[in-house]
């Protein structure tokens, strides 16, 4: 009997463990397919630039966004992960600090599934960042100034706020309550108001602005290819918000903050939040660009309280965004900045309306581990946070660029076209005319057409 319930205990043990096991492989599979489900964003951002740009910018543009992928990589594998898991109290370091990159977890690991897919998940998210300042500064940025600021947004900045507001343990959560599940501000705030003050110091495009002030509209090459990238992004955002949420094996879903949450919360909240962002910006403009940003700004404007909100609050919320945020774009214009794709209103307005809300609509929903509930108050706080810690290293190192000749491509080679001056193959080969045309009919050719 003794050997029969000892027998018993250890098939029981084995069968734990491998429940364990089961659990652990099958949270490695949902995030490595949420990165891989991201990597459509930049599929998007790339066909979305190159749309929106002229013909003679099209592969310029491809390329930075090429090359703001590959970059985030290895910067936020040797210090922006660092940041997100030692700077949760502020500007300095937790005593607990790690993620650095030559500790165990950092490489392959059998006793540590969790450390690579989850860093991979926050790389894609920093490469999320640096895209969303790059559609705002095409056509007239170069490549290294561009990268310098990409590397800064997306494996320092962006991740510092998540460190802040996006951590169990980040000093606007443990303070003042901080809730933004869906990154509106620690992403989309911080890129947005980023871009913002790259702009002010790199100026128009060539052409942009007249004499006077008024503004000549720069039409996009090809808008059925930018809405499709609109589209692509949208795709590839499901990836971002599952990430977004924690896997427990076992045991329910949980926030980023540690909160109970479903996965079904988010599937509901994101698509009403895209519809109602489709629909108001369809009501406000008719124009298929700004509805498939409508999209976008639906998401955003909801994404705070995706696990929280009853589906008809982020519909409303997105109806509002989409809405709105293309009166943002008309304003930004009059008051000469040129922001080519609309990143600013889109991504920094829409994540803005994103966090406040939820200050409004999800306000004294409890915390965990006796931190504040939701509130008002510190949703503001949050926000003026993001819109600070994306605005001010943006403007100051865009500004130190721009004094030492990094930053804007000079008005000449704008007007000849970046891609001749700077890409070796061309976009559209067969629509080249290398040199003067000769519209006159060889005598060849007429007597044949006589015959």
């Amino acid at each position: 009997m003794e050997q029969e319930l000892a027998a018993l205990t250890e098939r029981l043990a084995a069968l734990e463990s491998a429940s364990a096991m089961s659990g652990t492989i099958n949270s490695e599979i949902f995030y490595w397919w949420c990165t891989a489900l991201m990597i459509a964003i930049h599929a998007g951002f790339l066909a979305y630039e190159m749309g929106a740009s002229r013909v003679k910018n099209v592969l310029a543009s491809g390329i930075k966004n090429i090359l703001a992928f590959a970059f985030m990589v290895p910067t936020f594998y040797f210090f922006g992960w660092y940041i997100y898991l030692s700077f949760y109290n502020g500007f300095l370091p937790a005593e607990d600090a790690s993620g650095w990159p030559w500790e165990m977890s950092m490489g392959p690991n059998l006793a540590d599934n969790a450390t690579g897919i989850f860093w991979a998940a926050f790389t894609l998210f920093a490469a999320t960042t640096a895209s969303i300042f790059s559609g705002a500064v095409i056509e007239r940025i170069q490549t290294a100034g561009f990268l310098i600021l990409a590397i800064l947004l997306g494996s320092v900045v962006w991740i510092l706020g998540g460190a802040w507001g996006w951590h169990p343990t980040g000093w606007l959560t443990v303070k003042f309550g901080y809730h933004d599940v869906g990154a509106a501000g620690v992403v989309h705030m911080v890129a947005g108001f980023f871009a913002l003050g790259v702009l002010l110091n790199l100026g128009p495009r060539v052409g942009k602005f007249n004499a006077d002030g008024s503004a000549n509209a720069i039409l996009a090459h090809n808008i059925p290819f930018t809405i499709t990238g609109l589209m692509l992004i949208i795709v590839g955002f499901f990836g971002f918000l599952g990430g977004c949420i924690i896997y427990m094996p076992g045991e329910q879903w949980i926030n980023i903050y540690g909160q109970p949450t479903t996965l079904s919360a988010f599937a509901f909240n994101t698509l009403m939040g895209m519809a109602g962002g489709i629909i108001g910006a369809w009501v406000k403009t008719r124009d298929p660009f700004w509805m498939m940003s409508g999209a976008l700004i639906g998401i955003f404007a909801a994404a705070s309280g995706l696990d929280v909100y009853y589906p008809p609050v982020a519909f409303v919320l997105g109806t509002f965004g989409g809405f709105v945020v293309p009166m943002v774009a008309v304003w930004l214009e009059k008051m000469g900045i040129d922001d080519a794709v609309g990143a600013f209103p889109v991504h920094g307005i829409g994540g803005l309306i994103g966090v406040i809300s939820c200050g409004i609509f999800a306000a004294g929903y409890p915390n965990v581990d006796g931190m504040p509930p939701v509130s008002l108050w510190g949703q503001i706080v949050g926000a003026v946070t993001m819109a600070l810690l994306g605005f001010v290293p943006g403007y100051v190192a865009s500004f130190i660029l721009k004094v030492l000749g990094l930053l804007r491509v000079p008005d000449h080679i704008q007007e000849k076209g970046l891609d001749i001056v700077k890409v070796p193959v061309a976009a559209y080969p067969e629509n080249f005319i290398p040199g003067p045309v000769n519209t006159s009919t060889p005598a060849g050719a007429s007597a044949a057409a006589a015959e």
